[in-house]
């Protein structure tokens, strides 16, 4: 656990990017460890604030982790007897309410670090979310990154793929033909990818999905394979032309997702409040 306060840790984690549960004490009876309204911030690797430690910490906190894997913003209750359930001696229970938060921002995966790629994480750098950017050749590693930004040397990024987080864009920019086509087939095994992209033309992304197609993938698989990646009313060849291209598709996708998770956090205010009143009146 960190030093960070909750509401410190919201600010950081919305401007970040990072997603995030919002473990709030809803109601206690009898004798507990935190009072109602104390808060701690869990996210994927570290917590903040405290609900009181102990085994109700740690089942909480397992608890969100468990809706951070599945990658999907909502509200959940639970309601936990510290002593019969968890083997606290304060032998209350007490309600809380897990807000799961899943930023409308970038979990990119960024594959190549050619001349593309580089206009590209200058822009990225920018946008809220974090990037993670993939390449197997030494001469390649950039000697400075914008902070959303982590640049991964890997001798087979292919391998890297299943390792990804869910909900994550896989973006492939890479030298190597080859290689784009083994990275577009790794994407495409992933259930929870919402985006895959990669650089190339139209002649290209039609042998890529004749080769698909004879390796047993469906249409319904390959029609979620973009190729040629950007925006179609940004034109030009120059590396920062491609990039801006491809920046303004991958806004357009943040967007999309941002109104998403506005219907969701609304959605979650009123249970919220239907929680309350309904404590309120017991």
């Amino acid at each position: 656990m960190t030093d960070k306060r909750w509401f410190d840790a919201v600010q950081h984690c919305e401007q970040t990017g990072i997603a995030y549960v919002l473990a709030t004490i809803l109601g206690t009876t009898g004798s507990t460890p935190r009072d109602p309204g104390s808060k701690m911030v869990i996210t994927a690797d570290t917590t903040f604030d405290t609900l009181g430690g102990g085994h109700l910490e740690l089942d909480i906190t397992e608890k969100a982790r468990a809706l951070l894997v599945k990658g999907m913003a909502g509200n959940r209750v639970e309601h936990l007897p510290l002593g019969a359930r968890l083997g606290q001696c304060c032998g209350g229970s007490v309600t809380v309410l897990l807000e799961c938060f899943i930023q409308p921002g970038l979990n990119l995966a960024l594959f190549g670090a050619g001349h593309v790629a580089q206009a590209l994480v200058t822009i990225l750098g920018g946008l809220p979310g974090p990037v993670r950017w993939i390449d197997n050749r030494p001469e390649m590693v950039p000697k400075a990154v914008p902070a959303n930004v982590q640049f991964s040397l890997e001798e087979d990024p292919v391998a890297i793929v299943d390792q990804l987080p869910a909900n994550s864009q896989v973006l492939i920019l890479t030298h190597n033909h080859a290689l784009d086509f083994e990275l577009v087939k790794a994407a495409l095994q992933l259930k929870d990818c919402s985006y895959i992209g990669c650089i190339g033309s139209k002649a290209k992304a039609k042998r890529f999905q004749s080769r698909l197609l004879h390796q047993g993938y469906s249409q319904t698989h390959i029609t979620r394979f973009n190729c040629p990646v950007g925006h179609p009313d940004i034109p030009g060849k120059r590396p920062m032309e491609v990039a801006v291209s491809i920046a303004a598709s991958l806004i357009a996708l943040i967007n999309n997702n941002m109104n998403q998770s506005t219907e969701i956090r609304s959605h979650g205010i009123e249970i919220h409040k239907q929680i309350i009143k309904k404590l309120n009146c017991q």
